[in-house]
């Protein structure tokens, strides 16, 4: 493995499981030293054990955690160089619009999208600093697609953070500081599976839409997040980053 992110690091949000932990260790395996933010202590110790990291226990929806989350990254390691900030939820109760009630609706829009605005918030200053910095959020396939199986704030979360990180790409370019979106497909994760095995027929519609014909692997994500935090991708900023299966471009899938 390339050492691209060599001593840098990192700040993972949602790093216990999924996309986050894969990420975590694809970073740390390029030689980032990464600090691990989760509200789940044993998920979140776990991973930071595994990718030989510093965990730090953070609700991403309370300003003051997050701002200890980015500040414990400093003081341990020097620096704050890369934040992939990733933490979210997908409940079963945010639904369609005429069901999902006002407080599914702000719960989501608390953890997907506020949650991005304070880790970008107290993640800046530490970059402005050292003049450069890597910011990856994770928007999804749906902040640029519509879907009739529908779960309503978590798309409208998901395009929020797709239009704050291209707002953040432009307005510190000149600094060093890249942001961009990480817009995923579906992803074959604990939080997709718990969602697709309550609905079997939902997930099966989803699938057949995906000209690859799968769920993409945490692994395939975190591919494309190392890439967004090196070098080899210094000229990417304010873009919305694709790794979808072909699905956002497709009019008619193979059969």
């Amino acid at each position: 493995m390339s050492q691209r992110l060599e001593g840098r690091v990192a700040v993972v949000t949602g790093g216990g499981s999924g996309i986050g932990l894969a990420s975590a260790k694809r970073m740390a395996s390029e030689g980032a030293r990464i600090v691990i933010g989760d509200v789940d202590v044993a998920t979140g110790k776990a991973a930071a054990e595994e990718v030989g990291g510093e965990f730090v226990q953070a609700d991403v929806t309370v300003e003051s955690e997050v701002e200890a989350l980015f500040q414990a990254a400093a003081d341990r390691f020097g620096s704050v160089d890369i934040a992939f900030n990733n933490a979210g939820i997908s409940p079963p109760e945010d639904d369609s619009i005429l069901t999902t009630g006002l407080e599914a609706w702000r719960k989501v829009q608390e953890v997907n999208l506020t949650s991005v605005y304070l880790c970008c918030k107290y993640a800046i200053p530490h970059m402005r600093r050292a003049g450069k910095g890597s910011i990856i959020n994770t928007a999804s396939f749906v902040a640029v697609m519509g879907a009739a199986t529908s779960q309503i704030s978590y798309t409208a979360s998901k395009g929020g953070v797709l239009s704050m990180s291209r707002e953040l790409g432009v307005q510190f370019a000149r600094e060093g500081i890249r942001v961009n979106a990480l817009c995923p497909g579906p992803v074959n994760t604990p939080l997709l599976t718990e969602l697709f095995a309550k609905d079997p027929e939902r997930a099966a519609r989803r699938l057949v839409h995906v000209p690859m014909g799968r769920f993409a692997e945490p692994e395939e994500i975190a591919a494309a997040v190392a890439f967004l935090a090196s070098d080899d991708a210094s000229f990417i900023t304010a873009s919305q980053f694709l790794v979808d299966g072909g699905i956002s471009g497709a009019y008619v899938t193979p059969l």
